[in-house]
């Protein structure tokens, strides 16, 4: 058995959902499970349009045209999603009428996209001759705590699972699964973070005990750099696991930041392959990855940073001054990526500005605060960063290159990654020269 989850773009329209059509059936022997997440853009217009509701700004026939185009395109008979439409449509209304849009209300609607899609792909699926059937996801046993919008399923939800596909799954269907998605179990539909099908794929994988988890995405699998900034970015064929997770933290755009978890814990490999160029042997993510790596495996950054930077003399020879500002750091919800310290300052990055500002004025109980925006944190990634020599001086030389300013590097003993923190602006420049100096020079 193998769990095959398909992006947004893989379902973008017929033409790709053909394509789709085809990958799948070529993995039939291998007992595939289809983890499918909304048409490409479906999400975003859902969450604008719950948004305009809470604004008494009704924008439903947009949403529901973008699907019906899509639905109509693929044959799909007009009674597969007009229950959903009523639904979606209900919701809406209710939101606009109290005007408040909760974070429950706001994973209901979200959920519209993948429940809309797995519906119109099976009835395609099945009327190209690959019998199909739809699933929501919780209905084979994937039920979740009540964290909305980055909810995770119950300790017990693997044996749910496996219950469940026992029950429910004929062994002659391909089962077209939604992503993303989840319920709590008094039914409230949640959903596991943005861009979280890949993260169910894997859930589903671990729980059913699946040989290989593939993620079809629109790239030739993990690359050396993002190839949008970097057109000559090449494929890593075998990676660890370890790596494709320090890349996903830090933006590597291929793979949501849970996905590997799963997978790591029972030693299920994760292939990320290109829907659009199916013959390629994309990367493979498991224990080994290469048997000698290179130095450098890939760059990645994570933009619309936060560094705030704390200045105390009274941090001298003062056992507990760290712990006391985390202290404060985790009641007010501040997530720490990166931390730098000296005798009288300590500077970490976070990804919320609000949530940094809101403790701040407990943080300055401690020293003088300083915040500044518009920070990236710019990672190069690799299994022997720390026992190559002359390394982070070649990595700060290409900095120095690109005419980007360095405020903070990170670099810990034994670690895979070497961290620094930028300006956005410098993201464009960076980043090519970087590679470029890493990966192009002979």
């Amino acid at each position: 058995m193998i769990v095959m989850k398909f992006g947004g773009s893989s379902v973008a329209n017929r033409q790709q959902i053909a394509k789709v059509m085809e990958i799948v059936q070529s993995r039939l022997p291998r007992r595939p499970i289809v983890v499918s997440s909304a048409h490409k853009g479906m999400t975003d217009n859902l969450i604008n349009a719950a948004k305009a509701a809470a604004n008494r700004q009704f924008s439903l026939p947009d949403v529901i045209d973008f699907q019906s185009e899509i639905a109509q395109e693929l044959g799909c008979p007009p009674e597969i999603l007009s229950g959903l439409y009523q639904d979606l449509s209900d919701l809406l209304r209710g939101i606009g009428l109290v005007r408040e849009l909760s974070p429950r209300s706001l994973d209901h609607i979200a959920s519209f996209g993948e429940r809309m899609a797995v519906r119109c792909i099976a009835d395609f699926f099945t009327r190209q001759g690959l019998k199909s059937q739809a699933y929501d996801v919780w209905d084979l046993g994937f039920i979740t705590d009540a964290n909305f919008g980055c909810a995770r399923p119950l300790a017990d939800y693997d044996q749910r699972m496996r219950q469940a596909f026992a029950e429910l799954v004929p062994p002659d269907v391909v089962p077209i699964v939604t992503g993303f998605v989840g319920q709590t179990e008094q039914g409230d539909i949640t959903t596991v973070g943005r861009n979280g099908s890949d993260l169910t794929a894997t859930l589903v994988g671990a729980a059913l005990g699946a040989e290989e988890v593939e993620i079809w995405t629109d790239t030739d699998g993990v690359m050396t750099a993002d190839p949008s900034v970097v057109p000559g970015a090449r494929n890593i064929p075998l990676m660890r696991f370890d790596e494709a997770a320090e890349l996903a933290h830090f933006g590597g755009r291929v793979l949501h930041p849970s996905t590997l978890l799963p997978a790591m814990e029972r030693g299920i490999p994760v292939r990320v392959l290109n829907t659009n160029h199916p013959g390629h042997p994309g990367t493979v993510i498991d224990r080994q990855g290469e048997a000698e790596p290179q130095s450098v495996t890939s760059i990645a950054y994570k933009e619309n940073q936060v560094v705030l930077t704390i200045s105390s003399t009274g941090m001298l020879q003062q056992a507990g001054f760290l712990a006391k500002v985390f202290q404060v750091l985790a009641r007010h919800d501040v997530v720490v990526d990166m931390i730098s310290t000296s005798e009288i300052s300590v500077s970490l990055t976070s990804d919320r500005l609000d949530l940094v500002k809101r403790a701040i004025p407990d943080l300055e109980e401690f020293g003088e605060c300083q915040v500044r925006a518009g920070k990236t944190v710019l990672v190069v990634v690799g299994r022997n960063l720390a026992q190559r020599g002359g390394q982070g001086a070649e990595i700060l030389k290409a900095m120095a290159q690109a005419g980007a300013r360095v405020d903070m590097v990170s670099l810990g003993m034994g670690s895979i990654n070497f961290s620094m923190v930028v300006d956005d602006a410098d993201i464009p420049k960076a980043v090519p020269i970087l590679h470029q100096v890493l990966f192009e020079q002979e």
